[in-house]
């Protein structure tokens, strides 16, 4: 082997070198160079990927993230929104999100499982925490963030109370302490249910007032229940409701009375049955008892009635109106009465508006009609004035809804 085709870099031949010389030259040249076609099996192994370490094949794979919004962190988070959670390079396995009220914001997945929403907004004034798993992950994600409080709020009042034993007329009055301005979202967070079942409609007497009755009087024994789910509703801008909870009712007995001015009687049914016929007197010429339908809402062993409350100045200031019970926000009552000669009642309409049963001073004397009407009633009752001389009462003038028909009920619904 010569080295006659070996040239230095100025295109001479060389000269002096020796084989050995050649070859400590070569030596220097890199192993894996020297290789050559010695380790084209292991190159072709490398080429085709047979060959990738743990590592190299981790290098490709990409991480699943997860995002929750709100953000983690946030101290005054929006609670109008639902909570969201999706992740990216992976699918979603498990997500929960409970608050520090011991609440839980239940959810659902979309198809792909890269997202998971809140099946209802997260409530305001709460500290959430967001656990989620995506597949293949270690560990699961746990975050938190916390909602704002609302600033102005409002709240329901309702009649009857929580608890109480009722007459079939009463109906559910709820009065908001502030105006509604979107009445449908805030009737929709309110429910009335009956036991045994009856379509129980809500209509709007004012932008204050909500009351909710049935087609007719309640059927006795019916358990009622009222749920409101007003927290975290718009009742009107910048104003959200506060009230999470449910309250119950009872209708007792049936008991309907008639007065009739004309006969200058009331006749007192319970349960169908005639139990009582009672002698009253009414409003008089100038000032006529309102005709209608009309239920109890108020009771009063003993009241005081100024005629200066009803826009009647000065005509009388009684301290000690015995067995009265309020069928009108504007006045209208039925009670005892000690001061008319007991040959009033059943012959004369005399009151300033008023139904009027003979009574005692001091309301202790069993033995009148106007004690008698007074122990036998109960907040919820019917009365029906007719022959009165007068229209009939405005449906919002207490308790009285049911002056309107079951179409003209209906049709005061925001749903």
């Amino acid at each position: 082997m010569g080295v006659s085709h070996i040239s230095n870099r100025s295109g001479q031949r060389s000269r002096g070198w020796s084989r050995r010389g050649i070859l400590a030259a070569l030596g220097a040249v890199p192993a894996a160079a020297l290789a050559g076609c010695s380790s084209s099996a292991d190159a072709s192994a490398a080429s085709d990927g047979k060959g990738a370490t743990a590592t190299a094949r981790a290098a490709t794979t990409k991480k699943a993230t997860i995002t929750v919004t709100p953000a983690p962190g946030t101290r005054k988070a929006g609670f109008t929104s639902p909570v969201e959670v999706t992740v990216a390079d992976g699918t979603l396995t498990s997500v929960t999100v409970t608050g520090n009220d011991g609440s839980t914001l239940s959810g659902s997945f979309n198809d792909a499982r890269t997202k998971w929403t809140s099946a209802r907004n997260p409530y305001s004034g709460t500290k959430y925490t967001v656990t989620a798993k995506a597949e293949g992950a270690a560990e699961a994600s746990v975050t938190t963030f916390t909602t704002r409080s609302p600033g102005a709020t409002f709240v329901g009042y309702f009649t009857p109370e929580a608890g109480a034993t009722s007459g079939v007329g009463m109906p559910v009055s709820i009065n908001f302490t502030h105006a509604v301005a979107d009445r449908a979202a805030v009737q929709k967070a309110i429910t009335v249910t009956a036991e045994p079942a009856v379509e129980v409609v809500g209509h709007w007497f004012s932008d204050t007032r909500l009351d909710f009755r049935p087609e007719t009087y309640w059927v006795p024994g019916t358990k009622i229940t009222l749920s409101l789910r007003l927290k975290d509703v718009v009742g009107a801008d910048g104003v959200y409701g506060i009230q999470h909870k449910d309250v119950t009712f009872h209708i007792g007995r049936e008991q309907i009375s008639t007065v009739d001015l004309s006969a200058k009687t009331m006749t007192v049914k319970r349960n169908g049955e005639t139990v009582a016929t009672y002698p009253v007197t009414g409003g008089d010429s100038s000032h006529t008892t309102w005709s209608g339908i009309m239920v109890i809402s108020e009771r009063f062993q003993q009241t005081r009635m100024e005629s200066s409350t009803v826009g009647l100045g000065d005509e009388y200031d009684i301290p000690d109106v015995p067995h009265a019970q309020r069928l009108t926000t504007s006045g209208t009552f039925v009670h005892g009465n000690y001061w008319a000669s007991t040959a009033v009642f059943g012959q004369q309409n005399t009151s300033h508006g008023c139904i009027g049963l003979h009574d005692a001073k001091g309301a202790g004397d069993s033995s009148v009609t106007g004690y008698k009407f007074y122990e036998s009633s109960m907040l919820g009752d019917v009365v029906i004035v007719k022959n009165s001389g007068e229209k009939t009462v405005d449906p919002a003038n207490g308790l009285n809804g049911w002056n309107l028909s079951w179409a003209d009920w209906k049709a005061g619904s925001a749903v």
